[in-house]
């Protein structure tokens, strides 16, 4: 028997923390728990997480992801708010027609809802720096009625931002940002406003912090790197946009092993991988499969941060549990 060609070497750099965060598992575990409970069809107002892998799996149990609550036919079926948070008007409107609403929204994300409340009712002007039609920054602004918060997207907003009194301003930001770019907008609006007031502590989430950490170490010393996340996710383009800052010269978004480029990776000797904070990690291992197909793969893990955090289930979901 004739041996074939020998494969080249690949040194696979996998960055931890990647994949899920305490938020995503709360969120997911939540639909879970609702289908096991009360049985299908559970209602999802909009993904529940940003990966279509994630949604086809929690579909194929009986979720049933809709757009908006008119979708939702009356009656007992649970609907769950995703893990992004909504507008105020969202659960007005499932309290006004009697549905069972869970509130998956991370408690990261509530934090944010509760420190602009708080700025509103102490009479400040609010700023919120994030990216526009994103679902958190649409639940976000939603919180307080129009014309409260100013969003403000990058060091262009905040150099034309005029406040109504700059003596009565506070900021908040978006969960899910580039740590280095919000940075540099906070620091614009301190210059310019240097009454401004800010979170007690930060709004960016760890999990995105910590991610991105892992990106700055391995990026600069690969030949490419791999995001393994969805397009549409904020948190898992961000970590492109490091990944490509930190000096990687080729850095993709991918959801899945079919959809690698090999012209553009076809002839790397060392590989970072990465994942979003939605992606599962069974996403990350097929495209390490994909890889030693082609190549002799070597993993080595390289560690920015050890997390612990858990979130517990909404009240409703943990009131069954302890019920059995």
């Amino acid at each position: 028997m004739v041996a074939g060609p020998e494969k080249p070497a690949l040194k696979v750099l996998l960055c931890s923390p990647r994949g899920f965060c305490a938020g995503v598992v709360r969120a997911i575990e939540s639909v879970e728990r609702a289908l096991a409970v009360y049985g299908p069809p559970v209602y999802v107002r909009h993904e529940i997480v940003h990966n279509r892998y994630v949604v086809e799996s929690l579909r194929a149990k009986g979720a049933v992801f809709v757009e908006e609550l008119d979708e939702v036919p009356d009656g007992g079926a649970p609907v769950i708010f995703s893990a992004h948070g909504v507008p105020r008007s969202v659960p007005d409107e499932a309290a006004r027609r009697n549905l069972f609403a869970l509130d998956a929204t991370c408690p990261l994300v509530t934090k944010v809802h509760r420190e602009a409340e708080i700025h509103h009712r102490r009479g400040r002007e609010i700023v919120l720096i994030g990216h526009s039609g994103h679902p958190e920054v649409i639940g976000t602004m939603g919180q307080l009625p129009p014309g409260s918060v100013t969003l403000i997207e990058t060091l262009t907003d905040a150099d034309r931002f005029a406040p109504r009194d700059a003596g009565k301003l506070a900021y908040v930001t978006q969960t899910t940002l580039s740590v280095d770019d919000t940075a540099a907008i906070v620091e614009r609006l301190k210059a310019r406003f240097p009454g401004i007031v800010g979170p007690h502590k930060e709004d960016i989430c760890y999990a995105t912090t910590n991610r991105q950490e892992a990106v700055k170490r391995v990026a600069p010393i690969v030949d490419a790197m791999i995001v393994v996340g969805a397009p549409n996710s904020s948190n898992s383009q961000r970590l492109k946009e490091v990944a490509e800052r930190a000096g990687c010269p080729r850095a993709a978004l991918v959801q899945r092993a079919a959809d690698i480029d090999w012209d553009m990776f076809g002839d790397v000797s060392s590989l970072g991988i990465t994942a979003g904070a939605s992606a599962p990690e069974v996403l990350v291992e097929e495209i390490i499969d994909a890889f030693a197909q082609r190549y002799t793969v070597r993993v080595e893990t390289v560690s920015a941060a050890e997390e612990g955090v858990f979130f517990p289930l909404p009240r409703q979901l943990r009131e069954t549990e302890a019920a059995e």
